[in-house]
């Protein structure tokens, strides 16, 4: 039997308990070959609330670096992943314990921190991966509180979510980063998020050039995981917030920050890119100048 070392790659930032429970989840998977073992590596940007120092205390074997609180998810991510290639994060444990031999891992796996997985989450990915072979990429279906799905594969420019198959793996043209499995060898042919994007499009830029590259996605069958869905955070939807204010949030770093969405719609939606880079920008002006009329 193969072995697998997988190496997690985790983000956080001033969400300790989510960040602790989604650990949590991941030590207490089941289901996992004696032959596997896993590295975690989490890189927290700049938290306030004692994450690093929780997880330092309550999960020993988590590698945890901690960078400023100006750095985004998608280039921590990145600095994670560089982490996981040279070579630290501690002695080989068994049977889904974090604490593997991250230099030689046959997987990463994007973890995001508010995700609590089942149980038997990483046997089911794992699972997938054999069956789709080693050059695919493996996408984790994701629900929220009311058990509807809220992360997933994507399908097509509009970026339809796809729902898992239940009976077999689900094609996907992209996907989002919240769960996502990937071999060594779809690494070394696509890489990591491009350094470009910093919080958002970065997973589905990085799903779009897997395809391209040769490297499809899939689906797994059924969900992996539960996302308790936090506080709605309306941004540039917030009403009465006026024009200038709701085209500087939506501008921001967090949602579409203007060079990073126009390198996006060059790459993915050419030759409608022009007519895509502006339409988010006039929608949201006017809502926002609708809005105050009806104020």
């Amino acid at each position: 039997m193969h072995s697998v070392h997988l190496a997690v790659l985790m983000t956080s930032h001033n969400r300790r308990a989510r960040t602790l429970s989604a650990l949590s989840a991941l030590e207490s998977q089941r289901g996992l070959p004696s032959h596997a073992t896993l590295g975690v590596h989490l890189v927290d940007a700049g938290s306030t609330d004692g994450t690093p120092e929780a997880v330092r205390l309550l999960h020993p074997s988590v590698e945890v670096m901690s960078v400023g609180a100006d750095v985004p998810r998608n280039r921590a991510m990145r600095i994670a992943s560089r982490n996981s290639r040279s070579g630290g994060g501690g002695g080989g444990s068994h049977s889904g314990r974090p604490g593997g031999p991250s230099h030689r891992w046959t997987h990463q796996l994007w973890l995001d921190d508010g995700v609590e997985l089942f149980p038997d989450a990483l046997a089911a990915l794992l699972g997938t991966a054999d069956t789709v072979g080693p050059g695919a990429v493996v996408v984790g279906a994701v629900l929220g509180s009311d058990g509807s799905t809220v992360y997933s594969g994507r399908r097509g420019r509009s970026l339809t979510l796809v729902e898992p198959g239940r009976e077999r793996p689900q094609p996907c043209d992209t996907y989002d980063g919240r769960v996502v499995l990937l071999s060594r060898a779809v690494h070394e042919l696509v890489g990591d998020t491009d350094k470009v994007f910093g919080h958002r499009m970065g997973d589905y830029d990085h799903g779009f050039r897997a395809r391209r590259a040769g490297a499809p996605a899939f689906v797994a069958p059924s969900p992996v995981g539960v996302c308790a869905q936090g506080p709605y955070a309306p941004g540039s939807r917030e009403p009465g917030i006026g024009v200038r204010e709701a085209l500087r949030r939506v501008t921001s770093v967090r949602e579409l920050p203007p060079r990073q969405w126009w390198v996006y719609c060059r790459r993915h939606t050419w030759p409608w890119a022009p007519f895509l880079m502006v339409s988010p920008y006039a929608r949201t002006a006017a809502r926002a100048t609708i809005g105050r009329w009806r104020t």
